[in-house]
């Protein structure tokens, strides 16, 4: 368990880098977007598709990384105040039978969609847009890859409860 638990903290972090260069390169490209459209009167529909593209990878290639951290969504109601091992339980089940299994059936039902997208080499609607294939895969892909993750969150949650680990629980609860 643990040499997958730290094969999937860096792939993670891998992810997290690529996530920051697209969602930088989607801020740099919106700026370009912007400048050419106001400057020069001239647009384009792959500039903009592409933009939404990269934000569309960012968010798939990132949440690995923000469950890694911590960083995910929850209930306070459930988590704020328990103990680590309560927390950890909560986790545990919250993976089990929540995360991984919701990944796996996105995963599994989008994975059609894109296969078809791809053999029926599908493009935007919009006049000069992308091919659709690559995002509509990321779909799949992105959820596959959370759910590996997840079951890396998972082994490390179980190595903690046996006591044979450290985990790092610290959670600060959002400002309202």
């Amino acid at each position: 368990m643990q040499h997958y638990i730290r094969l999937m903290d860096a792939l993670a972090r891998l992810g997290g880098l690529g996530a920051a260069w697209a969602l930088l390169l989607a801020c740099l490209i919106s700026a370009g977007v912007a400048v050419a459209r106001y400057a020069f009167s001239v647009g384009s529909n792959a500039w903009l598709e592409i933009q939404w593209y990269l934000f569309g990878m960012a968010v798939f290639l990132g949440a690995p990384l923000l469950l890694k951290l911590n960083e995910h969504v929850r209930v306070d109601v459930l988590y704020g105040g328990r103990s680590a091992r309560t927390k950890a339980w909560i986790d545990a089940l919250g993976l089990l039978c929540v995360l991984i299994p919701l990944c796996a059936i996105v995963a599994w039902l989008s994975w059609p969609v894109a296969w078809d997208a791809y053999l029926q080499r599908e493009m935007s609607p919009s006049a000069g847009g992308l091919i659709r294939w690559p995002i509509k895969a990321a779909i799949p892909l992105g959820f596959a890859w959370l759910a590996l993750h997840g079951l890396a969150e998972l082994f490390r949650r179980v190595v903690f409860l046996r006591g044979d680990g450290e985990l790092n629980l610290n959670y600060e609860r959002p400002m309202q």
